[in-house]
């Protein structure tokens, strides 16, 4: 028999008439107790996916009868813990433990003449089969950039004047989280202000280079080399052609001398190169005066549907590209460099950087490095502000999730544990205290 979301079976049909009714009693006061505040045979179900439970009930030993519980498996959890926030003065973790590396780097070396072909980043060459993912993913960016400013039009989304925390709804949320200058002044208080797209998504800019396998980037050189939005780079030295940011392209493996020394193959015998084949288009960002918001209530679902799409497929398409042509990211201030190791410029500014003479901590980049998302409060009724009482029920979300999520777009599954979109709010205080 099933009550609610759990489900009782009898290991025996054997049981007397008065403990079954006093049974099927207590399992109905339990229901109707769940109702009034939290759901919490739900909450069991979600975040127990694939136990069993057993337990007991208050039955003579000579019937020997127990109930078995049995919880839908899910494979989402309810809710998750909010990404991680890393102070300014501690070093990010490595990726991948640095004890997994030494074990890795053991086993290549006893396996040096079973070592598996070389990637063709590594040798100079160009991967064509994600020549063009490279486009995609430069096409797709552009196409977020513009979806998002004409989102911000009917979105209202508001950004702290002393900090860089922003809040989508149609007012600031009350929490006392502010760090800016004077805060202690403020009592924590934000002061909410207009937001811009730089806002929403965090620029991460790197160094351009005109060949990939070159030489580091010297301190003196810092001034002169151009600087553009990493993603950017990632396309260009994945295939992607731009004439305002040239690039060397290799026809032959490079030659290996030493271990960090190499020349270029002769490309003088190769036949010459076909005629070029039309190339993807790179689509344009449109200026903040030529934007035009959503007519309707329909355009503006379909404009955050394909915003969402378009931010899925970035991340997808840059960690893909980020396998095949490794990033560096600094383990203690946001720098991020493309190529195989970073560059020399001493102008980290990070937690006890002149013990380091201002050089940055390089290791292996995640994809929150390259495209950082911004977490915002989720608000689960645009119509009631979030209180701050009950600051410990709230979700949190990526800006650009959230953005849509409001513009009428259906949440991804992978968002939903953070969001805590299963988790039932209190009404009020006092039922927020009654909670175990």
């Amino acid at each position: 028999m099933s009550f609610g979301y759990v489900h009782f079976q009898l290991s025996s049909p054997a049981l007397v008439h008065c403990e079954r009714r006093n049974a099927l009693e207590r399992v109905d006061i339990l229901k109707h107790n769940s109702q009034q505040g939290l759901s919490l045979l739900e909450s069991l179900k979600n975040s127990f996916g694939g136990l069993t439970l057993q337990f007991k009930l208050g039955i003579s030993s000579r019937h020997l009868n127990h109930f078995q519980a049995e919880v839908t498996k899910c494979d989402y959890p309810q809710n998750t813990d909010f990404p991680r926030y890393y102070s300014k003065k501690e070093k990010k973790p490595f990726p991948i433990p640095i004890i997994e590396l030494r074990r890795a780097a053991r086993q290549r070396f006893k396996n040096k003449d079973q070592r598996s072909g070389i990637p063709p980043p590594k040798r100079g060459l160009v991967v064509q089969r994600l020549i063009p993912l490279a486009y995609s993913v430069m096409n797709t960016r552009i196409k977020l950039i513009n979806n998002l400013k004409k989102l911000l039009k009917v979105v209202p989304v508001h950004t702290c004047k002393w900090c860089s925390e922003i809040h989508v709804g149609t007012v600031g949320h009350p929490f006392k989280s502010c760090t800016g200058p004077q805060s202690s002044a403020r009592k924590g208080h934000h002061e909410w202000g207009e937001t811009v797209l730089e806002d929403i998504l965090i620029p991460v800019d790197a160094y351009h280079l005109y060949d990939r396998l070159g030489k580091r980037i010297p301190h003196e050189e810092r001034f002169s080399v151009p600087r553009i939005p990493a993603v950017v780079e990632l396309c260009i030295q994945a295939g992607v052609d731009l004439p305002e940011y040239p690039t060397k392209r290799r026809r032959k493996p490079i030659i290996r001398i030493g271990k960090k020394e190499f020349v270029d193959a002769d490309e003088s015998e190769l036949p010459d190169q076909d005629p070029e084949v039309p190339k993807t288009p790179i689509l344009d960002e449109i200026p903040d005066s030529a934007i035009l918001p959503p007519s309707s209530k329909e355009e503006t679902i379909l404009l955050a549907v394909e915003t969402l799409q378009a931010w899925e497929e970035m991340r997808e398409g840059a960690k893909r590209l980020v396998k095949m042509y490794p990033v560096r990211a600094c383990g203690y201030c946001p720098e991020v460099h493309v190529g195989p190791t970073g560059h020399k410029a001493q102008n980290c500014g990070a937690h006890k950087h002149q013990q380091r003479n201002g050089q940055h901590g390089w290791q292996a980049s995640v994809l929150d490095d390259l495209i950082p998302p911004k977490f915002v409060w989720h608000v689960p009724d645009v119509e009631k502000p979030l209180q701050r009482e009950l600051r410990n029920f709230y979700g949190q979300a990526p800006a650009v999730v959230e953005i849509c999520a409001q513009a009428g777009a259906d949440v991804p599954d992978q968002y939903k544990a953070t969001m805590r979109l299963d988790i039932g709010i209190p009404t009020d205080v006092r039922e927020a205290e009654m909670v175990v």
